[in-house]
């Protein structure tokens, strides 16, 4: 067995002892050095992952559209918890999520998102259901990750305007994901490139942190690597890009 294949074994046994990918499946983004460095190759289901952008607006739209990416490739309607509503349902759809299929919910407040999360999770058959909050409680976070494992719907704690250099607290979330926009490939004409995000995978049971440029969803929520990562097969150079 190749160092690969004993290192994807190892991961997997400690998900499973976690109680990470064992009852339920994973979502893969089909990018094979994101699923490699993710138990069970993917997104867990019914499981809590966290997801940041920045103080920039234009990072938390990234985020937001990284969401829906992952979402729109699970079936079932979704429930979107937030303090007031202003999400941009156009954006949703060209990731792939349509908008009848997003329930919003009005919190006011960050107890009420989660309150609200809490109480959505006890619903099976969701494809997801989201919380937009400023912070996430270690106790708070086990209480959704206990929710999300009891009803295999997963969970997403999207931590708008989070600054870069804020201490997360401990949490019991599966994955956290930052994602910050990056700029496009130059066309060399007047036009715009398909969009770039930066996206960093600070902290994964089992696994460790990772960072790649990727290019944005397209209309069914699947990323892509930048051509010049898939034609470079030097490892200098890949691990220049994909960091």
């Amino acid at each position: 067995m190749g160092q690969p294949a004993v290192i994807a074994d190892l991961r997997s046994r400690i998900a499973a002892i976690e109680g990470v990918g064992h009852r339920h499946a994973a979502v893969p983004f089909g990018i094979p050095p994101v699923d490699r460095q993710l138990p069970g190759g993917g997104i867990a289901t019914g499981a809590l992952h966290e997801v940041a952008g920045s103080t920039e607006l234009c990072d938390d739209a990234a985020a937001t559209v990284f969401l829906a990416g992952i979402l729109a490739r699970i079936e079932g309607p979704v429930f979107w918890c937030l303090r007031w509503r202003d999400l941009f349902a156009p954006a949703l759809d060209l990731a792939g999520l349509h908008p009848d299929r997003v329930i919003h919910v009005e919190a006011g407040s960050d107890t009420n998102v989660l309150l609200a999360m809490e109480e959505c999770l006890r619903q099976p058959g969701l494809a997801g259901v989201v919380g937009e909050v400023a912070k996430l409680s270690t106790t708070a976070s086990k209480r959704l990750q206990l929710a999300a494992e009891s009803s295999g719907t997963t969970a997403f704690v999207f931590r708008r305007a989070s600054p870069a250099d804020t201490v997360a607290e401990g949490t019991a979330a599966v994955t956290r994901w930052r994602v910050r926009a990056a700029p496009s490939l130059a066309l060399g004409i007047p036009s715009l490139g398909r969009p770039r995000w930066n996206v960093h995978l600070e902290r994964v049971r089992g696994g460790e942190p990772k960072s790649w440029i990727v290019e944005a969803c397209d209309a069914q929520g699947r990323l892509a690597l930048p051509a010049q990562l898939v034609d470079r097969p030097a490892p200098a150079e890949e691990r220049r890009i994909a960091s």
